[in-house]
């Protein structure tokens, strides 16, 4: 049986009588209906009740999501010719156009979460950092890396999965090459002082096909190859940007969620 520290500590607190004031201090920081800030007392039932969300389901978005892909066009995107197209069952996806550039979105992100499914085509061949390569840029400039990676051996900050050149992946957890994979992004921005100095890092948690693979990892910077990244101010909302590396592969199901910071 697992010790449950709270088992010895709350009996010794039912003894002690806590002054109300020292409860209120103790609540986290909220805001009323109106958005003025307040401390709400512990367990106080006129404390504004959250949102009602439509979780998603299979193939579809929450409620409150921005679907970036409708499953008939790109228009939630500017950049790359990239094409739509259907699988077999008739099922909508959009896929690399090789040399025709990056893609964007039209609407700038900040802190959010991501939903995204890619897949790396059965007649790709992966060798390294070559045939199988994406990516996730967030605020146009933080990878996370997309790459057929089972089997593929390359070095393990560019492997499906890593924060391109800073951190692996906790673990493999992609599937072979013409199976479907997902990457569920909570993504924290960082953000800037108005000198321009970084008064707090970002960060990201990444579960990729359900297993997390980076647990709230700190971000050291702008995306960069053979160099180590490092910050430099830019706006709070930026766009999310998909990586044409020359290699077809394929996307779909793709939403965010803005969160507050």
């Amino acid at each position: 049986m697992r010790h449950c520290p709270l088992c010895t500590v709350l009996p010794a607190l039912a003894l002690v009588a806590v002054p109300v004031g020292l409860l209120l201090a103790a609540a986290p920081a909220s805001q009323d209906e109106k958005g003025a800030k307040k401390e709400w007392g512990v367990h106080d039932k006129e404390r504004p009740q959250p949102a009602m969300v439509t979780p998603a389901g299979h193939g579809t978005a929450p409620s409150d999501a921005i679907s970036l892909f409708d499953g008939k066009s790109l228009d939630a995107w500017t950049g790359g010719a990239w094409e739509v197209k259907s699988d077999a069952q008739g099922q909508p996806y959009f896929q690399v156009k090789a040399g025709s550039g990056n893609i964007r979105t039209k609407e700038g992100f900040g802190s959010c979460q991501l939903h995204i499914e890619w897949m790396v085509p059965e007649s790709c061949k992966c060798n390294g950092q070559q045939g199988c390569n994406s990516g996730v840029f967030f605020m146009d400039r933080y990878e996370l890396q997309i790459l057929g990676s089972n089997p593929n051996k390359t070095y393990v900050d560019g492997m499906a999965g890593a924060m391109y050149g800073q951190y692996p992946p906790l673990v493999n957890a992609c599937n072979p090459n013409g199976q479907w994979n997902t990457y569920d992004v909570v993504f924290s921005a960082p953000k800037f002082n108005a000198d321009g100095s970084l008064a707090k890092a970002g960060h990201m948690t990444v579960f990729f096909n359900g297993v997390l693979v980076q647990n709230h990892s700190e971000i050291w910077g702008a995306t960069a190859h053979m160099a180590k990244a490092k910050y430099s101010a830019h706006e709070p909302k930026l766009p999310i940007g998909l990586q044409d590396h020359g290699d077809a592969l394929c996307f779909r199901n793709v939403w965010v969620r803005p969160l507050a910071d």
